[in-house]
C-alpha cells in the first residue's frame, strides 16, 4: 500500500511540474495555478500546496489563506458520482434540507465529504437554476427534480442497478 502511495505521489508531482512549467514563478500567478491544479486533479491535494508554495516563494499558510477564501476550491476529490443538493431559496423552502439530511444518512457521509468507497461525494450548492423543479438534486450531470427524502433511496438504488447492469454488459462485451 505504501508503494502505491509513493507511485501516486510521484504521479502527482509529475503532473504538477507540467502545470508549473506553464506558469511564471510570480505570486500573482497563484490563483491561475490553483485553478489549473484543480482542473487537472479535481481538487487541491495537500501535497501540491507545499510544492506551489515552494515554487512561488510562499508559505503553506499563505497558499491556504488564498485558496480557502474562494469557495470553488476543493480539498478532497470528487466521488465517482458527485451529488449536489441545491439549497437555494426555492429548494430550501420546499424541503431541500430534509433531502440533504436523507442523503447524508443513505450515503453515510457529511456534506463536503466522500464515501469510503469513493463512489459518492456530497455537496450543498447555492443554486442549480431549476427553481421551478425544487427541490433539485444533481448526480453527475443528471438532474433529479421535485426530490423528497423518501425518493433519495430510490434514486440511489436505481443508480447502483444501472451501474451493475452497465458493468455486466461490459463484461459480456469483453468475452465476445
Amino acid at each position: 500500500m505504501e508503494e502505491l502511495a509513493a507511485v501516486e505521489e510521484q504521479q502527482i508531482k509529475a503532473r504538477l511540474a507540467e502545470i508549473l512549467a506553464q506558469c511564471e514563478p510570480d505570486r500573482s500567478q497563484l490563483i491561475p495555478i490553483l485553478q489549473k491544479v484543480q482542473e487537472s486533479f479535481g481538487y487541491l491535494p495537500k501535497l501540491v500546496m507545499s510544492e506551489i508554495g515552494s515554487y512561488l516563494g510562499m508559505t503553506d499558510v499563505q497558499i491556504y489563506g488564498v485558496a480557502s477564501f474562494y469557495n470553488h476550491f476543493r480539498y478532497i476529490p470528487l466521488g465517482k458520482h458527485p451529488v449536489q443538493m441545491c439549497m437555494g431559496t426555492a429548494c430550501h423552502m420546499v424541503g431541500g434540507e430534509l433531502v440533504l439530511e436523507a442523503l447524508e444518512r443513505e450515503l453515510e457521509v457529511e456534506v463536503g465529504g466522500i464515501t469510503a468507497d469513493k463512489q459518492f461525494s456530497l455537496d450543498r450548492v447555492a443554486c442549480i437554476g431549476c427553481c421551478g423543479l425544487a427541490p433539485v438534486m444533481v448526480i453527475a450531470d443528471k438532474i433529479f427534480p421535485k426530490m423528497t427524502s423518501t425518493k433519495v433511496d430510490e434514486v440511489l438504488v436505481n443508480l447502483k442497478l444501472e451501474e451493475a447492469e452497465a458493468a455486466k454488459e461490459e463484461g459480456e462485451d469483453k468475452r465476445l
